[in-house]
């Protein structure tokens, strides 16, 4: 029986799933990033504390509860995030952290919303995070954006992706220097701009903001800003306002599209977009989103920010910035779609042809041979005509068949229909075939 929002995948889908994971891993690391793991459940207390999504926590309880186990009790849920639990590591593992800390995460996460495309009760999050004790320097905004950006560049088979940064001081220093009553409500506003037209942005910021309809307007233009580099910056001058609030997110926010400059392509753009808001309140600077061409509908799938206050014992307090990207929710709709997939379902490079019964142990060892050689390989499972054999092999997508002979060996690519002699000690296929390959079709607009 399906449940809805828990999707799962077919071994194709499989695969194109670690491919991601692998790319995303490789690129982490390269730059420094620690693996990390946490715990899938926490304490409703912890995740519950901002109040956000309390209607979206699954809460964990054992069918047979035992009243007087605390892990059996209905204080704990699973994590509808990476950040709660990173934070609470952090605080607990401090003392045998160096900081600032780098870490990548990968994990499944569980939130009780409404499915629907993009949205899932059960995902998988890849999390970077880079963490300080104190105070984080700015640089490291610039760091997180470049690391994601290559991450994002390096899979190279999705459709275009568009990275947009903002800065968070940049639009509260303009809102101030406005002069605007409620700057949190302006922001509110703002962060809708994706979802609803600017009009009605525009009616709200004076209803619920208490802007003039002057100073609306120069919001509206605020968003309306975006460049393919600092260029942005002129423009917001133009607007007429000033704050030293202005001033520092400006400068933090050219720094980190100048930084990212030179991993963008026509498969990745990196843009200042200053609609970006990221209504949470705990975002302190920069901000991020990405939007993938084709399917503006699914929102944001990568996404995160600044924040000054990722945790705190009381005494101390640490900083963080990250970008998380939604796994599922990019990968889903294009399976979906069927816009990706692998060019097998199987790891099998190879299908030993078994000629009879009597052969099984000599075909187990040629397979042994060749697995040791790092080559995938199966062998066939009853002895069939070779002809059956080479269809089997050609439905499960497998590349190659062996045929094992007492003076010789032979195999057949099936693709082209070459047979050639082969040792198995010695023979090895194209490096494109030694595991499933991604293929991918464009987006029809």
């Amino acid at each position: 029986m399906a449940l809805s929002g828990f999707p799962e995948l077919l071994p194709a889908q499989r695969f194109v799933e670690n491919a991601v994971l692998d790319r995303l891993r490789h690129t982490f690391e390269l730059h420094g990033f620690a693996p990390l793991e946490t715990r899938a459940v926490e304490p409703l207390e912890q995740m519950l504390r901002k109040g956000e999504i309390d209607k979206e926590v699954y809460v964990l309880r054992r069918l047979h509860a035992d009243p007087d186990d605390a892990a059996d009790s209905s204080g704990l849920g699973l994590h509808f995030d990476l950040t709660v639990p990173f934070a609470r590591y952090v605080l607990e593992n401090a003392g045998h952290l160096e900081f600032p800390f780098r870490r990548y995460q990968i994990q499944k996460v569980w939130r009780g919303e409404r499915p629907q495309t993009g949205r899932y009760r059960e995902f998988t999050q890849a999390d970077i995070d880079v963490v300080a004790r104190d105070s984080l320097s700015f640089h490291h905004d610039v760091e997180v954006a470049r690391v994601m950006a290559e991450a994002l560049a390096a899979l190279d088979f999705l459709p275009p992706l568009r990275l947009q940064i903002n800065n968070r001081k940049l639009m509260e220093g303009f809102f101030l220097g406005l002069g605007a009553p409620d700057v949190p409500a302006v922001m509110r506003a703002v962060d809708r701009l994706d979802k609803v037209p600017s009009e009605v942005v525009g009616q709200q910021l004076v209803d619920d903001a208490g802007l003039t309809l002057e100073q609306a307007a120069q919001c509206l233009a605020l968003a309306g800003i975006r460049s393919l580099d600092s260029s942005f910056v002129s423009s917001v001058w133009a607007l007429g306002v000033s704050h030293p609030l202005l001033d520092e997110g400006l400068g933090e926010l050219a720094a980190v599209i100048d930084g990212c400059a030179g991993i963008t392509s026509e498969r990745l753009v990196v843009e200042a977009d200053l609609r970006i808001a990221r209504g949470l309140d705990y975002y302190t600077g920069t901000v991020f989103e990405t939007r993938m061409a084709g399917f503006e509908s699914l929102g944001s799938i990568c996404s995160g920010g600044r924040y000054d206050s990722l945790a705190s014992d009381g005494k101390v307090t640490y900083p963080g910035v990250g970008i998380s990207l939604g796994v599922t929710r990019l990968l889903i709709p294009l399976f979906q779609q069927g816009l990706l997939t692998a060019s097998r379902s199987v790891p099998s490079a190879v299908l030993v042809a078994l000629p009879d019964d009597d052969a099984r142990a000599m075909c187990d060892t040629i397979a042994q041979t060749l697995r040791a050689r790092g080559i995938p390989t199966e062998v066939a499972a009853s002895p069939q005509k070779f002809g059956k054999q080479i269809r089997y092999a050609e439905r499960r997508g497998i590349p190659y068949v062996w045929f094992p002979g007492a003076e010789g060996h032979e195999v057949k690519d099936i693709r082209s229909g070459d047979q050639v002699g082969a040792d198995p000690a010695t023979w090895t296929p194209p490096f494109v075939d030694l595991q499933p390959q991604v293929i991918s079709q464009k987006v029809v607009e």
